[in-house]
């Protein structure tokens, strides 16, 4: 039998300047008689002998692979040699086949994603829906006429019930002024970062209908709020993320005007200037996104789009990175869709022009995308810093804790298929954008992660102790800390409900000492990740840096029992339990791990 044992972080791996000295541990009674390190620099192979070292009842091995040459994602895997035979090993453990290239423990040195990422606590708010500051510019009843229904926008009470009557002209007088009110809330929670939902001028509440890119909506407070909340952020260290939607505008932004607000709107006149920043079919229809004819789709094969969106010095992307606001980033929506033609075609080449627009603004920007379904084949292109990770977070925990999938379909998911779908899923991405890696438990276009748990909702601490601890940026959907409910789109926009008898006090208390363990944590947040356990209904995981490891127990239903042999991820020596449930013991030469039914449980160890 033959052990190894490789993360791309410290202790296996260290930078040195020009070079990473990189080493993969072996134990067992059958040693290869020799060990390669495989890469890559300029896409051809290299293979480099690595040389022997015995480190108590481990054998490492260590290769330096030079920094000076090839591309900044430095990928690798590790070819162990025998007599007559031979074995690869890399992210998804043994193999007779090489891993394929793009499966491989991957670096990227130098990188473009943002540093300051990997350490932050993140906060989505839908802004209509998160705190009022009461003032004039808030949204009244009947404010304006909302075209889209053929009806005046509706206000109402903040803890009136939501309806899906009516939902996108309903409002509640959320603004960016109540944002600032709730500052000091989120401090205390331990939030360092802010990603909020579309705030330019649109005649909805979701506001993904844009009608003016240059313009925060005057009922959320205008552009001065943004400033506000802006300079209050940068007082108290929080990160400011913005919401980008450019594969489609609504249709009364200028450039289309469907209604014939302005003159020289697409919609209407063939001759228009606009009219190249759409995509009309032969009998005048306008191609839209996904059948919604209100949000009329922008044409990337025009100057014009591409000029706005990110060309020009003046483009929409460079403008809010810029003083006053200055924002931290963007979010992108539904980003794997934009292109020319009313198509995806050129997509990838539009996201890399966006991407370095916002990179030669602020290197230090962060660009995530939207993507329901397999985001690798962007974040492989470089064209994004990360990606919301429904494919490869949200969906496996929410299959594997709530029992239902993507479409809110009924799916059953062992522990070990549970393991299979996140590995495989990560081993296409580098550990630089595996731990920047947007992860929610569920967001303003999915139902409320304790409403899909409907009769167990003692598994939501289950679920918040799996989101602070996983691979990648922990970010809660507003409310998520309190039991805030809701089925899917608009039930899971509900106001926040800012009386404090109705908040689960000890989701929030939970949600606080994880955010404080992951802020304490270097293992948890720039850590690596690796499963150890997935059998039935026990899942358990460790995050390790150097001279720190974190265990993470999951046991979904009954009681649950393992045995951990010592090993590099299984220090021998002290473990102390930081959070949650279980019990851990030690015993010579391994840890017995023992779980009740629908609990978690994060022990520490740490070589002073």
């Amino acid at each position: 039998m033959l052990f190894a044992w490789h993360l791309p972080v410290p202790p296996y791996v260290h930078h040195h300047d020009d070079r990473l000295e990189i080493g993969l541990w072996l134990q067992g009674d059958d040693l290869p008689h020799q060990v390669m390190l495989r890469c890559e620099p300029d896409n051809e192979e290299w293979l480099l002998v690595m040389q022997t070292q015995k480190q108590g009842d481990y054998t490492r091995y260590q290769a330096d692979l030079t920094l000076l040459a090839g591309e900044s994602v430095r990928r690798y895997c590790f070819k162990l040699l025998w007599e007559n035979r031979q074995q690869w090993f890399g992210p998804q453990g043994f193999s007779i086949i090489p891993p394929a290239q793009m499966a491989q423990f991957a670096l990227e040195i130098p990188t473009l994603s943002p540093a300051w990422v990997a350490d932050q606590v993140f906060y989505q708010i839908f802004p209509d829906r998160f705190s009022s500051s009461g003032l004039e510019h808030t949204v009244k009843d009947g404010s304006y006429f909302h075209y889209a229904v053929q009806r005046d926008v509706i206000r109402k009470a903040w803890d009136e019930p939501l309806t899906d009557e009516n939902a996108s002209s309903t409002f509640y007088g959320g603004d960016l002024d109540g944002i600032v009110e709730r500052l000091p809330y989120l401090k205390a929670l331990g939030i360092t970062a802010l990603y909020l939902n579309p705030i330019f001028t649109a005649p909805s509440n979701h506001k993904y209908d844009t009608e003016d890119y240059y313009q925060v909506d005057p009922y959320l407070g205008g552009n001065a709020a943004l400033i506000r909340l802006r300079e209050k952020t940068h007082e108290l260290g929080i990160r400011l993320i913005l919401d980008g939607v450019f594969n489609h505008t609504g249709d009364t932004h200028p450039w289309f005007d469907r209604y014939q607000q302005q003159t020289e709107g697409a919609y209407y006149d063939p001759a228009s200037p606009h009219r190249t920043r759409f995509t009309f079919t032969a009998d005048g229809r306008v191609l839209d996104w996904k059948g919604n004819t209100t949000l009329p789709k922008l044409d990337f094969s025009s100057q014009s789009v591409v000029d706005s969106v990110y060309q020009a010095d003046d483009s929409v992307l460079r403008h809010w990175l810029r003083e006053p606001y200055h924002i931290d980033g963007w979010r992108l929506d539904v980003v794997h869709m934009l292109g020319e033609g009313g198509s995806a075609r050129g997509n990838l080449h539009h996201l890399e022009g966006m991407y370095r627009a916002v990179k030669s603004e602020n290197p230090q920007a962060y660009v995530f995308g939207e993507h329901f379904g397999d985001a690798r084949r962007w974040l492989q292109a470089g064209v994004e810093d990360a990606a919301m990770n429904y494919m490869g977070f949200a969906l496996p925990v929410r299959a594997f804790l709530t029992n239902v999938d993507v479409a809110y379909q009924p799916i059953q998911l062992s522990a070990a298929q549970c393991a299979e779908w996140m590995d495989s899923y990560r081993a296409g991405l580098s550990h630089t954008q595996q731990l920047a890696m947007f992860n929610q438990l569920d967001s303003h276009d999915t139902a409320r992660f304790i409403t899909l748990l409907a009769d167990n909702p003692q598994r939501m601490p289950m679920a918040l102790v799996w989101l602070f601890t996983w691979i990648g940026v922990p970010c809660l959907y507003y409310g998520d800390e309190i039991g805030l409910d809701g089925e899917n789109d608009p039930f899971c926009r509900k106001t926040f409900p800012w009386d404090e008898s109705r908040w689960n006090s000890d989701l929030l208390a939970l949600t606080q000492r994880m955010a404080t363990l992951r802020h304490r944590s270097t293992a948890l947040r720039r850590g690596g990740c690796h499963i150890v356990h997935a059998r039935d209904e026990m899942l358990v995981f460790i995050r390790q840096y150097e001279n720190e490891t974190v265990l993470i127990a999951l046991q979904r239903n009954g009681r649950g029992r393992c045995i951990l042999p010592n090993s590099p991820f299984i220090p021998a020596g002290r473990w102390r339990c930081i959070e949650g449930y279980g019990k851990l013991v030690r015993e010579n030469g391994y840890i017995e791990l023992m779980m009740s039914a629908e609990s978690a449980g994060v022990w520490r160890w740490f070589r002073e």
